[in-house]
């Protein structure tokens, strides 16, 4: 294969055009409407998350779930409060996942995100209900694997399996 032919191959690739985050999709390099940084998201995650622990923690404490696995905890040995410590961080993961796919079909965003100046819009990737994508997001993003692997835009898996971009406000 000749020089010219290699370059020419090389100028059709789709990563080429490359500018910015986000530059292929059609978004603004700065400002609302842009991609922002891993941080920015990941400050919305962990207040989200946060959320979802103090709901839990509040539902735990007044007696509305796991009644019976803290009093086997309080009166019990190790396997007893091991057995509760999974009960509320699969608790957690639970009202994470519900409140994250209720509030981003809602509003594109959820409380965490928000604060950040962070919400989701679709790219046109999928024809799939808004629900849908959320819901496909979310759970991607539970198993955290998906949300790790990003691109040269920083969309996750999750994001691209779903058809959606993170933008700021």
């Amino acid at each position: 294969m000749s020089d010219e032919s290699r370059s020419g191959a090389a100028a059709t690739d789709p990563d080429d055009d490359f500018l910015y985050r986000g530059s292929r999709l059609g978004l603004p390099e700065n400002g609302p409407g842009s991609v922002p940084g891993v941080m920015r998201r990941l400050v919305g995650l962990a207040l989200d998350w946060l959320l979802a622990t103090l709901i839990v923690t509040g539902a735990l404490n007044a007696g509305l779930i796991g009644q019976e696995l803290s009093l086997a905890a309080e009166g019990g040995g190790e396997p007893e409060a091991l057995a509760l410590t999974n009960f509320t961080t699969v608790s957690t993961l639970v009202v994470f996942a519900a409140v994250n796919i209720l509030l981003l079909t809602l509003f594109g965003t959820s409380v965490g995100r928000r604060l950040v100046g962070v919400g989701i819009i679709a790219t046109g990737e999928r024809s799939w209900p808004w629900f849908v994508s959320m819901a496909v997001r979310t759970l991607l993003l539970c198993l955290v694997i998906p949300a790790v692997v990003y691109d040269r835009d920083t969309r996750g898996l999750h994001d691209r399996a779903a058809g959606t971009i993170t933008t700021r406000y």
